[in-house]
């Protein structure tokens, strides 16, 4: 008989109960649902950042580059003008990024290059998440 007891003991003690997996996972709803938006807000603030620090990288390379060549690269030889030489280029001392994909934003889109530029001798800018000029949040522009 106790070997019996032991048994349906045992049964009752392996498991959880219904009630208690959805405690569980009501829990890990509230908290899924609390810290989410929090984590993309960073998400979308880093991406951000990230682009402006990978702005002032493709400029400070750009300067190289007219210390080199005595100019900055025409808006036909664009910024692949940084990683690869050009015909037009003399002088050219580089490679002055490493790669090319140091020439695309976070959102996977190729900066935009302008010479001469709107606001500066030269423009290089990101229009953010939404690839249209203006914006706020994550979709806001970014340059130099």
């Amino acid at each position: 008989m106790t070997h019996r007891t032991d048994r349906s003991r045992r049964r009752r003690e392996a498991g959880f109960t219904l009630l208690e997996l959805l405690v569980v996972l009501t829990i890990m709803g509230l908290l899924a649902a609390i810290a989410g938006p929090q984590v993309l807000k960073y998400l979308g603030s880093s991406r951000t950042q990230t682009a402006k620090i990978q702005v002032q990288s493709i400029v400070a390379s750009l300067e190289l580059f007219y210390l080199d060549v005595g100019r900055y690269p025409t808006e036909a030889e664009g910024l692949r003008s940084l990683v690869e030489a050009t015909p037009t280029a003399n002088g050219w001392n580089g490679p002055y990024l490493r790669k090319a994909e140091g020439l695309r934003d976070p959102w996977n889109a190729p900066y935009l290059y302008r010479n001469p530029g709107k606001l500066r001798a030269i423009d290089v800018l990101s229009f953010g998440s939404d690839g249209a000029e203006g914006g706020t949040g994550e979709a806001q522009d970014v340059g130099n």
